[in-house]
């Protein structure tokens, strides 16, 4: 068996989306207090997810010519997880990037606006680390019953 880059970035991207998911609880707690300072946890629950997107986004063509045919035929549901995980995952990248836009926003923004930014900030993060959670657990799921 030789060395199979797609193989490492698939176990990379895994071990990633753990990360990530961690990543997005963190700013979610943090941002509960509106007028709290949370400027690298932001950060990093952007560019974490984004990251482990862009990863997976990377492996799929291998994924799908390699085994995501043989997942359908012997256990469709396991294929039907892995569409859903790709789907959330969009949705908590998204989340992430909104609540990180909302919270520098705040930054300069009036005191009114600053409020209902932080707010939607805070949501928009305890959001995207229940998609993240419920993704990374799909993903084990799924590379547990068959990975590249």
């Amino acid at each position: 068996m030789g060395f199979d880059l797609v193989r490492v970035v698939q176990h990379v991207h895994g071990h990633l989306g753990w990360l990530a998911a961690a990543a997005l609880v963190h700013p979610a707690i943090l941002l509960r207090h509106r007028k709290r300072k949370a400027h690298v946890s932001v950060a990093v629950a952007v560019i974490l997810p984004t990251l482990a997107g862009a990863l997976g986004a990377w492996i799929y063509g291998p994924y799908r010519d390699r085994i995501k045919q043989s997942i359908f035929i012997d256990a469709p549901w396991v294929g039907l997880l892995f569409e859903r995980k790709e789907h959330l995952a969009f949705g908590a990248i998204l989340l992430g990037w909104a609540g990180a836009v909302a919270y520098v926003l705040a930054i300069r923004a009036s005191e009114a606006t600053r409020e209902s930014l932080r707010t939607f900030a805070h949501r928009a993060f305890v959001a995207s680390a229940i998609l993240a959670l419920s993704v990374a657990s799909l993903g084990t799921a799924v590379a547990s019953f068959r990975s590249l």
